[in-house]
């Protein structure tokens, strides 16, 4: 069933349902034109003039509400006799479209009647087709204008297995032990898959991993000391009773800040796992220590382990077991030459390593693919600087010493800038488009600077459109959604009873909201979103990605003619009819006669 035909179908039930769903308060529609409504006299059509002269109210009437503008057709309604009170007193006498009922039977019915519709009306498995070889479209991208493809190598071309991360993990708290003399009853503590998650923010001073949104929150629930989460009220302490952090605290435009540092690279992972180990054996052990000298060792025993080469190392001496997937790089290049598109490589890793992972991937002549090749080019500094001069290499991987006044097809060129890069190549705007897994180092520049277009390789996308495929998550979401909007349409109930129920309602929706979050990681959830709000992650994704996929053999599943369009996301005053509108039976933009007083 189309999310379309889900939608009519919702709204037809929802309709014939308005007027059987107990107890409904009927009230004459306000014309923002007039204070009537027009009444037809034909008696043929009374009935439908009476349904269209109403609006569905969310509260019953009560004793203080005060009375509604009478109409032509209120006149014709007898009115009903007085009755009395136990204390002998009168009460307000009601019309015959109007109840006396029970506050809170009133709101569970219409909680009952919105779980119903949500269970009989959304049919399991309705995001079933989510396939994780999609390419997913922020801005719109058309293949046709694209002549020049380029790439990085790591994670990009080069897709990792998550050995590589233990062996980074244990190589690096080796070096702490070793080189920074650390206890060595840190050994202890080994290698946690998936206990961290891509795009997470380190508190440096206080020794935090956090998740944040995309308006610098803090989401609760996921702000870990250590191995052990810190409670949410002690966190608002820390932050001076606020989630909020503070721009000049956060992380800087390549995740760099002062005070705190984003992760966002997957070779970020064994850092951010290492860090939450030692952390968490200093504080069991009662240890006195300076999070931010710890974060410093942390960082360096890591970078070691690439600057003295040793993942490099691992990778070629095993290559079956780390490099995943390598036929399908082989088949993308291959189709994209086959087609007359130009290819070009810029990748930080030295050419010995690329060399090596690229003949297992592609064959010997791999470098007949590319017309540039670009190795140790520092990035992101390749992409702002224009300092560093090219530097060819021979054959053996050695440097020359010739001035490169040309980038040649067969060579390889180390080092240089981005500026000689277009100046010697002509390569500008939307006709190159580039693919990186470092949303910083890779994207941002170029994007923003020279107009390139933009590809983001983020392999966690097929774990994640798993999940977002399953029964149990489509339910849970779209119930938390009804949920969400019914809290929001009857929040004006207020007496002791109704504030009893909605408490009830907020902790189910708490709930459901970790339940969602643990279906990705029990930790710290999806990294595309935090309760309701897009992440930091997610936000700069959306910024300086055109187009994101988990790998790029997703452009396999696409003809060099297609054209990427983004879905239009309706803006909060563009939507007047949102999924949890329609499981509640309401709208957004139409309860302008409760707020009419206002105005």
């Amino acid at each position: 069933m189309s999310m379309k035909t889900l939608g009519s179908a919702l709204t037809r039930t929802l309709w014939a349902k308005g007027n059987s769903t107990p107890p409904l308060t009927r009230s004459p529609k306000v014309n923002r034109l007039s204070t009537t409504c027009r009444v037809n006299g034909d008696t043929q059509q009374d009935t439908a003039t009476k349904q269209s002269c109403s609006s569905v109210s969310d509260r019953p009437t009560t004793s203080s509400e005060p009375s509604r503008m009478s109409t032509a057709g209120d006149k014709k309604r007898p009115k009903e006799p007085v009755v009395g009170t136990p204390g002998g007193a009168k009460r307000r006498s009601h019309t015959s479209t109007t109840f006396s009922v029970d506050q809170k039977s009133f709101l569970w019915s219409r909680y009952n009647e919105t779980k119903r519709l949500v269970h009989d009306l959304i049919p399991p498995g309705a995001c079933s087709l989510l396939n994780s070889s999609t390419i997913y479209a922020n801005n719109e991208v058309d293949l046709a204008e694209v002549d020049i493809y380029g790439f990085d190598y790591d994670y990009t071309l080069a897709l990792y297995s998550n050995a590589l991360n233990t062996m980074i993990y244990n190589k690096a708290r080796t070096f702490l032990i070793e080189h920074f003399k650390y206890p060595e009853a840190i050994c202890k503590y080994d290698y946690i898959p998936n206990f961290v998650a891509r795009g997470l923010h380190y508190d440096i001073q206080k020794g935090l991993l956090m998740k944040i949104d995309a308006f610098h929150y803090i989401q609760p629930g996921t702000v870990y000391r250590g191995l052990s989460p810190v409670p949410d009220e002690e966190v608002l302490k820390l932050y001076g009773g606020t989630y909020h952090v503070p721009l000049q605290q956060d992380s800087g435009f390549y995740g760099k800040g002062p005070k705190v540092k984003q992760f966002m690279d997957i070779f970020s992972i064994p850092e951010m796992t290492l860090l939450a180990a030692a952390n968490d054996f200093f504080i069991t052990h009662d240890i006195e220590y300076d999070p931010v000298h710890l974060f410093k060792d942390v960082s360096e025993a890591i970078g070691m382990v690439h600057l003295k080469g040793y993942m490099y190392k691992w990778v070629m001496q095993d290559l079956d077991k780390f490099i995943l997937r390598g036929e399908e790089t082989h088949a993308v290049l291959h189709r994209l030459v086959s087609h007359g598109k130009k290819l070009f490589l810029i990748t930080n890793s030295p050419y010995s390593f690329v060399d090596k992972g690229m003949r297992h991937m592609v064959g010997q002549d791999w470098r007949d693919f590319f017309d540039v090749v670009i190795v140790q080019a520092d990035k992101p500094h390749f992409f702002t600087d224009c300092i560093k001069p090219f530097r060819r290499l021979d054959g053996n991987g050695d440097l020359q010493w010739e001035k490169i006044t040309s980038l040649d097809k067969g060579q390889i060129y180390k080092q240089g800038n981005l500026f000689d890069f277009l100046r010697l190549t002509g390569w500008r705007g939307s006709k190159v488009l580039y693919f990186g897994d470092h949303l910083y180092s890779d994207l941002a520049d170029l994007m923003l600077r020279h107009g390139w277009r933009t590809a983001a390789i983020v392999p966690e996308l097929e774990q994640e459109t798993k999940v977002v495929s399953t029964n149990r998550y489509a339910l849970n979401l779209t119930w938390l959604q009804a949920l969400t909007g019914l809290m929001e349409r009857l929040q004006t109930h207020r007496d002791l009873e109704s504030k009893q129920v909605f408490e009830e309602w907020q902790k189910e929706r708490e709930e459901l909201r970790v339940m969602t979050k643990n279906l990705f990681n029990p930790q710290f959830g999806s990294i595309f979103r935090t309760c309701h709000n897009p992440t930091y992650f997610s936000r700069r994704l959306s910024r300086f990605s055109d187009i994101y996929m988990a790998s790029p053999s997703c452009l396999l599943n696409y003809d060099l003619l297609y054209t990427f369009y983004p879905r239009r996301t309706p803006l909060q005053h563009e939507a007047p009819l949102w999924m949890d509108q329609l499981c509640t039976g309401c709208m957004k933009t139409p309860f302008l006669e409760e707020m009419s007083h206002i105005r």
